[in-house]
Order: C-alpha cells, then sequence, then structure tokens
C-alpha cells in the first residue's frame, strides 16, 4: 500500500504535547501501513495564481498526499487542500465551527441538542461596555452566578464565572471587542464533566473530569480523569453532537444537568488523545487510522 498522509500541526505553537498527538497518529497509521509525514503549516506553502493554486511540502514540493489530519485550526490552509480533491480530517468547516463556539451553540441548537441556556452577545466594533438595561436583561434571563464565555480559546482559559452585575460589567469590558456568549451556570455539573471521544459514528471511550479547586474540570485547570463506562444515551448524544458540526473524530464535552439530563458543553475537533490512552487504555489513533482507511481505501 502506497497511501500517504500529511499530519498538520501549527508551527508556532509546536509544543511537546502536540507533537506526542502527531506521534500517535503516526504510529498508528504505520500499524496499518499508511505513510505519514508530519509537517508543521509553515512547512507547506500555499499559492494562489490566477489560473490555477497550489499547496507544496517545502521538504518534497511535488508529491500530494491523499489525505490530511490536521491537527491544527489553520482552516485556510485546510480549506485549500479541499479544493485540489484532498481529503482532510476534521473538514476545515468542522474545524472553524468547532473553533468558535457561538458557532458550535447554534448549529447544535439548530438541531435541536440539549445546552446551556445560551444568550449571544452583541457584536461589538470599539471597546467599552453593553448599557445596564442590557446587563441587567441578561440576568433576569440566566440568573446568577452565570457564565461568560468567549468565543475562541482553549483549556477553559476564557471562561468565566460571574456572581454580580458588578463582576459582569467588568468581564464584558475587559473581553471587549471579542466575541462571547452568556450562558446559564449549571451548579450539577460545578467542577465536573464527561468527556466522550468520538470516532464516526461510534463513542469509543469516555473519562469523567473532576477538579474540587475550579469550577471548570480540565484538567489542564488540575481537574483529574477517571474512566466512565458508556451507555447508549451518552454515545447517542456525543455522536449526534459531532455529526452536527460535521466532524470525523471529536472530543465532545457533556455537562450533567438537573434530573440526570446530559448538556453539551464543547465539541473540540483537535482533542487531545494521550490522558485518554492513559486513563482508558483505549488508543484513539487507531479507531481514526482505521476511520480513514474505510473512507479512502476500502
Amino acid at each position: 500500500m502506497n497511501n500517504t498522509g500529511w499530519i498538520v500541526i501549527n508551527g508556532s505553537i509546536a509544543t511537546e504535547k502536540f507533537l506526542d498527538y502527531a506521534n500517535m497518529i503516526a504510529d498508528a497509521a504505520a500499524k496499518q501501513e499508511i505513510k505519514t509525514i508530519s509537517l508543521k503549516n509553515d512547512d507547506v506553502l500555499t499559492l494562489l495564481c490566477p489560473k490555477n493554486g497550489m499547496v507544496s511540502s517545502i521538504q518534497n514540493e511535488n508529491k500530494m498526499p491523499d489525505f490530511a489530519f490536521f491537527i491544527d485550526k489553520d482552516i485556510h490552509l485546510a480549506r485549500q487542500l479541499e479544493q485540489l480533491g484532498i481529503r482532510v480530517f476534521n473538514s476545515s468547516r468542522a474545524i472553524e465551527i468547532s473553533d468558535d463556539k457561538i458557532y458550535t451553540y447554534q448549529m447544535l441548537h439548530k438541531q435541536q441538542l440539549p445546552i446551556p441556556k445560551t444568550i449571544i452577545a452583541p457584536k461589538k466594533y470599539h471597546a467599552g461596555n453593553l448599557s445596564s438595561a442590557y446587563i441587567q436583561e441578561v440576568i433576569n434571563h440566566l440568573g446568577l452566578p452565570l457564565i461568560v464565555k468567549e468565543a475562541f480559546g482553549s483549556f477553559g482559559e476564557q471562561v468565566h464565572l460571574i456572581h454580580n452585575k458588578k463582576e459582569l460589567t467588568e468581564v464584558i469590558s475587559f473581553i471587549g471587542e471579542r466575541p462571547f456568549v452568556f450562558q446559564s451556570y449549571i451548579e450539577e455539573s460545578e467542577g465536573r464533566d464527561i468527556r466522550v471521544q468520538v470516532v464516526g459514528d461510534k463513542a469509543i471511550t469516555a473519562v469523567e473530569r473532576r477538579n474540587n479547586k475550579d469550577f471548570r474540570a480540565n484538567v489542564t485547570n488540575g481537574g483529574k480523569m477517571l474512566p466512565f463506562p458508556l451507555d447508549e444515551t451518552i454515545e447517542k448524544l456525543a455522536v449526534t453532537a459531532a455529526k452536527a458540526i460535521g466532524a470525523d473524530f471529536a472530543g465532545v464535552d457533556l455537562l450533567f444537568g438537573q434530573n440526570k439530563e446530559l448538556l453539551i458543553c464543547e465539541i473540540n475537533a483537535n482533542a487531545h488523545i494521550r490522558n485518554l490512552y492513559e486513563c482508558t487504555g483505549v488508543n484513539a489513533a487507531d479507531y481514526m487510522i482505521s476511520y480513514i482507511k474505510k473512507e479512502l481505501f476500502q
């Protein structure tokens, strides 16, 4: 088998964590006799010309891949590869939706999937605050405490827990022109959530993340992982959520709501898989490569 794939990471954040993810994918591909080349996005030249366009690797400019595995958010590069007929996992559109939490919630709402009650903040073109009347109306709808979540961000760093109107006013001013949402605070899920790893039409494993020191369950913020049993309800919700944004692979985060209801918190199209493997023994990379192989070569 001579099939070749590019594994693309971002050159500006080529940290050990991202390189490890790329290596896990490369090792899984090698086991299934698929050759891969790991590239940073600044190892690739994207050229647009009046009559044609091209994407070329600096190392091997004449050889194009059969597919690209994207561990990056460079949607312009992903889209250009797609325009050249190369299958990208995940697609540029899935990456774009996942990266923008507002877009994600809109797609989930379109499918009538359960999410926390959400208000999209008005777009601002300059720094400053929203009117006191608007801020009060948000509080009237969502109550206190509530969550302010920026549209773009990772590891929970752009998520704020708000206890009163003064804090809310200050956080809105701090965020400035960046897009964000207001959300109801799900007290039942304080410091805990479920991360479900989806590959294609299946949820392959899940973990519960717990944090006793922070309202956010993210491992980066000190949370711990425990294996969590999958059942039909969790699998169906997670797979449907991933499909709502068109993702081949996704880490779907679920919150514990009232009366055992599950709510979709976020969908990560570039969810790292090392911690998942160490916690559950399930290597998502093997499943991802099997999925790619089935999609393209069988």
